[in-house]
């Protein structure tokens, strides 16, 4: 079995120093098995060692709920992102606005100025679609908040927002377009009328503060596709442990055979909980065990490794058995918050475990 990666080493005993200072106990003594490195681990660690020493604030709000749930449309509790309702990229980053100082309201009738700085994006992420989301009627105790937005450098023309599960979204593409490696800032007004009668609290009532979702696609190792192939079960052409005159391929599995076991990681155990808001928990699971001399058809194992198989049973056993690896995978899809108070959902590939093979 391979030893742990370094980086790995690095995470646990990161989070034994963690919870050492917490006087909590990470796992029971022994319960840590001797596995490969966690992929996921490995794909969050610069984030990770970015966020060392940093706590996020409270998580609430109207951004982060939304957030929630798309995440929660797109993907399961434990990740894993549903079968045609992906959002149809691998990266979604909620990005806040900066308000302008001074006082919005006067009279009926509120106006702020919003401005959203793109400049420092990262320039792996190509820009798919780019939306501005308000809520355009918030209910107050004697009347409604009618709301709406206008795009400064267009002259303050209005944007045209189209309804989605309660929201307004305006679709602000064209004016985000990619110059000189980096995407343009964005400066809004948000302007609202309160219609009734005004009483009560309604006159302090601020309407929450729209903000910019960036569609993109992450061309970075170890993200997911945008369309990713879907597996086809089908027989492998040309295998040679199919082909192999009483070669068994039906011959049952032994207890210690090579075979999935779970391995679940919590992203409290690592003291990640705070920017990391869904899943809670992650189970990428890993192969262990023998390879049987007699490699399974179901085990999808190589010609090279029926070869090797034989080899070390027939002609020099110094020559080693094929080794117990994983063979197929599924992505993963994590929500997080980031240190500017953007929210990120990414999808990452071949993160959890789902067969092994021997090869």
């Amino acid at each position: 079995m391979a030893s742990l990666h370094p980086f790995t080493r690095f995470l646990l005993l990161l989070a034994v120093s963690l919870s050492r200072a917490a006087n909590q106990s990470l796992l029971p003594p022994g319960t840590l098995p001797a596995v490969p490195s966690l992929p996921l681990l490995q794909a969050l660690q610069v984030r990770a060692l970015g966020n060392l020493g940093w706590r996020a604030g409270p998580a609430g709000g109207q951004p982060l709920r939304y957030m929630l749930n798309l995440y929660h449309r797109a993907a399961d509790s434990h990740g894993r992102p549903r079968r045609g309702r992906s959002p149809g990229t691998n990266t979604i980053r909620l990005v806040r606005a900066t308000l302008q100082e001074g006082q919005p309201w006067a009279g009926r009738w509120y106006v702020q100025h919003l401005a959203y700085h793109l400049e420092d994006q990262p320039k792996a992420e190509d820009l798919l679609r780019a939306a501005v989301v308000y809520l355009p009627s918030v209910p107050l105790a004697h009347g409604r908040l009618l709301c709406a937005l206008e795009l400064e450098a267009a002259g303050g023309a209005l944007l045209s927002p189209t309804a989605h599960h309660g929201w307004a979204e305006a679709d602000v593409t064209p004016y985000l377009e990619r110059g000189n490696g980096s995407m343009r800032s964005l400066a809004l007004q948000h302007i609202c009328v309160r219609a009734g009668r005004a009483g009560g609290r309604d006159a302090q009532v601020t309407p929450s503060h729209p903000f910019l979702l960036l569609y993109l696609n992450d061309t970075q190792a170890g993200l997911a596709p945008l369309a990713a192939e879907p597996h086809r079960h089908r027989r492998d052409t040309g295998t040679l442990a199919h082909d192999l005159p009483g070669y068994s391929q039906e011959r049952g599995g032994e207890k210690n055979d090579c075979s999935l076991h779970p391995f679940p990681v919590s992203f409290a155990q690592l003291g990640w909980d705070h920017w990391i808001i869904a899943p809670h928990r992650y189970n990428p699971r890993y192969c262990k065990g023998v390879c049987p001399h007699l490699l399974r058809y179901d085990y999808h194992a190589p010609n090279h490794a029926v070869v090797q198989s034989f080899v070390h049973q027939l002609v020099d056993a110094n020559v080693p058995r094929p080794s117990c690896v994983p063979y197929r995978y599924s992505p993963i899809s994590v929500l997080m918050i980031e240190r500017d108070g953007g929210i990120l959902y990414k999808e990452y590939e071949n993160m959890i475990a789902e067969s092994c093979t021997c090869r």
